[in-house]
């Protein structure tokens, strides 16, 4: 679209998570006039660490960010993949994006308000939780609880796994449990018992039991990240640390010392779920981004990646179309391929034997 086009784009993001934040960096550089919706009433983020592959970095290069992101994490080198025991089965390097080579660990939290941190001053807004989405055709009404309307040629709706965008305009399908349960902590590195050696990523396979040791050196801590076969549905499942340390048996020692320290009142714990893959992103003037678009399971660790990727594309688009039906057009056709296989993959996160164990003659969507 031609710049002066750009300039006079009114576009409205709603949700700042990962996604919409990113989303409204990289439509803010395009000249848009970008204002971001979020829910909440203040930016903070729960968890653990993630890893920001050398693609979603190669993004922020481009987009002047790249500094603000890598000040708060630590450059990894490779992935290692291993037995509940230690011993290795796997160890490659990050694929490379361009001039980037590594993947960078970074801490949930650190990483929203660092990118909310470079947004211009006033495009963010809090306490607006979405109501309803109009579609116009040729542009599309926001209404809030606190009361608010809103008009925009182009609404993105980055509003997560439980999208209302989605829900009202696209696809009414619900999550989809993947049967497992995740357990998330940042522990003191001292208090890891020697699993931060470097700034390396691990994964140990044990029965049904994946442990992620995710050193965040920069803060001398590690995420560590449990995650087990489990039939209970339940969002935020009511379980005990006896119960996680009895998945864990019969690994590293390390790792069961880690465990059995935790402060289990400061231990994340969720029921895993992602959506089915959905066929339309976009109207003329709405589209989908991030998990409202293709929510999957964590195995890849491609959640957040994926949505930085698509604010990436979603940006390219509108500079190369004509319009900005054309350039939804062309952001789905480069985006959806990628995301329906990666969300294809996560699903796959254990055998037919350990699935066949926790739910006999039943389907769930790890298999």
């Amino acid at each position: 679209m031609k710049t002066s086009e750009l300039a006079n784009l009114r576009i409205a993001i709603v949700g700042a998570g990962y996604g919409g934040a990113a989303a409204a960096k990289a439509l803010s550089l395009l000249g848009a006039d970008v204002t971001v919706y979020e829910q909440a009433t203040e930016i903070r983020e729960v968890g653990a660490g993630i890893g920001l592959r050398p693609s979603s970095m190669a993004a922020f290069r481009r987009w002047g960010i790249f500094e603000a992101i890598a000040a708060v994490s630590s450059a990894s080198d490779y992935f290692e993949i291993l037995t509940a025991t230690g011993e290795p089965i796997m160890k490659d390097t990050w694929p490379e994006s361009g001039e980037e080579k590594n993947t960078y660990l970074i801490h949930r939290n650190d990483f929203i308000q660092a990118l909310v941190g470079v947004l211009p001053e006033g495009m963010l807004r809090v306490g607006h939780k979405l109501e309803a989405v109009t579609d116009r055709g040729d542009g599309a009404t926001l209404t809030f609880a606190n009361g608010t309307t809103v008009e925009a040629d182009l609404v993105v709706g980055a509003d997560g796994i439980k999208s209302t965008v989605r829900r009202q305009l696209f696809s009414d399908q619900q999550p989809v449990f993947a049967g497992e349960h995740a357990y998330r902590a940042v522990v003191d590195a001292d208090a890891a018992h020697g699993l931060v050696m470097d700034d390396n990523l691990r994964m140990y396979i044990g029965r049904g039991t994946k442990v992620y040791a995710l050193p965040l050196r920069h803060r001398n801590q590690l995420s560590f990240d449990v995650t087990v076969l489990n039939p209970d549905g339940t969002w935020t499942p009511n379980v005990s640390q006896d119960d996680m340390l009895a998945t864990l048996e019969g690994f590293d020692e390390r790792i069961v010392k880690t465990a059995q320290d935790l402060d289990w009142s400061k231990v994340s714990i969720r029921a895993v779920y992602d959506i089915d893959p959905v066929d339309t992103w976009h109207s003329d003037a709405v589209v989908l981004l991030g998990d409202a678009a293709h929510s999957m399971c964590h195995h890849q660790g491609q959640g957040a990646n994926s949505a930085i990727l698509d604010a990436d594309a979603l940006a390219e688009s509108l500079r190369e179309a004509d319009s900005v039906p054309e350039a939804l057009a062309r952001y789905q056709a480069t985006r959806k391929p990628v995301t329906d296989e990666l969300q294809r993959i996560s699903r796959q996160g254990w055998t037919e034997d350990e699935l066949n164990d926790v739910f006999p003659g039943q389907k769930t969507a790890a298999k």
